[in-house]
């Protein structure tokens, strides 16, 4: 939990979830779906001005950039299911991702700029910059969530950590997660650590000076929250039981089926730097991925959903088993030593 403090890792350690607050937040706006007050193939347009006319990157770099218009505009089904364009910019070589060259990305820190006034402010800067791609025609990881929570912020009229507590956390008890660590919490959380190319690790995030110990200006839909094993566990376990009290089941369905344009494969229409991060035989659904093919994805799980963290935390669940696995640490990046494919692996065999 603490290697320089010499402080054991404890049951009830807060923890750093990051991507793993994706779900979380999709969960969210797919409950304002099913109020009525939004629509899957509504324009985020209708939400956040900035993003009307919007033009796509068709080749060039910097001054040379050459775009072209949108064929049709940003869907909310377009942000849920990473299909809209967006690229994650520079943020994910902060964690231990792959150096960024992307031409559309190396844009992005205009609206990282723009975080200091918050999630809205965020949101509305990343509008007017070029899509990667034709919204709707490939995947790309991508801020699709923090939009997303930008969203849930706008049709809740609230920021989205107050509605996340009062919508999510209350209902569920997770009584440990949010965007920042209370004081009266704060010797729980843990050490955050990032591997080495010579498989040696260094101090990442210190628990006693993490800026996660104030409330930030940017609370980050797709991978700001910290959680605990018993907090997500209850969020999963919701989901393994169908939902209830969050989410109809028919939703929850929808959700967890691939949503990818004509039920392809991820790898088919993905735009990544790291092909570790898509197994075989994967979709993609509305916040979740989900194992299309158990035999050609080498492990038993056709159906299951899931996702990860950047701190190597992972879950997932097969319904099909009654079956949720929570696995937790703090070490940068999730790719260092491929857990998520050896952890299912290893789970499936014990119990066939």
């Amino acid at each position: 939990m603490d290697i320089e403090r010499g402080r054991r890792w404890q049951p009830d350690a807060i923890m750093r979830i990051y991507s793993m607050t994706k779900p979380i937040v999709s969960t969210a706006l797919m409950m304002q779906i099913e109020r009525g007050l939004a629509r899957f193939d509504q324009p985020v347009s209708d939400f956040l001005p900035g993003w009307l006319d919007q033009r796509v990157w068709t080749g060039g770099k910097g001054a040379e950039l050459a775009t072209e218009p949108a064929a049709r505009p940003v869907t909310l089904h377009h942000l849920l299911t990473h299909t809209a364009g967006l690229t994650y910019g520079t943020r994910l070589a902060a964690v231990g991702g792959a150096k960024v060259e992307d031409p559309v990305a190396l844009l992005y820190p205009v609206g990282d700029a723009a975080m200091a006034r918050g999630l809205q402010a965020y949101a509305q800067a990343i509008g007017p910059l070029p899509l990667r791609y034709q919204p709707g025609t490939r995947w790309m990881y991508s801020v699709a969530t923090d939009i997303v929570g930008a969203i849930v912020e706008t049709l809740a009229g609230k920021p989205l950590g107050e509605h996340l507590a009062e919508a999510i956390f209350s209902p569920v008890g997770m009584k440990d997660t949010g965007f920042h660590v209370p004081q009266d919490k704060a010797h729980r959380l843990a050490a955050c650590y990032i591997a080495a190319p010579d498989e040696s690790m260094r101090l990442a995030d210190d628990p006693a000076s993490s800026s996660l110990l104030m409330p930030p200006m940017f609370e980050s839909g797709g991978g700001g929250l910290v959680s605990t094993m018993d907090d997500y566990c209850r969020f999963a376990e919701l989901l393994r039981k169908g939902g209830a009290p969050l989410l109809e089941a028919a939703t929850l369905a929808a959700m967890t089926a691939n949503q990818l344009p004509g039920d392809c494969e991820l790898k088919t229409i993905a735009l990544v730097s790291d092909p570790r991060l898509l197994p075989e035989a994967t979709g993609f659904g509305l916040g979740f991925a989900t194992t299309l093919d158990a035999e050609r994805a080498s492990v038993p799980a056709t159906g299951d959903f899931y996702w990860s963290g950047a701190a190597t935390t992972i879950w997932w669940v097969d319904r099909t088993r009654d079956l949720t696995i929570l696995f937790m640490t703090q070490l940068l990046p999730a790719t260092a030593y491929g857990f998520q494919e050896w952890l299912k692996r290893q789970v499936y065999a014990a119990l066939d």
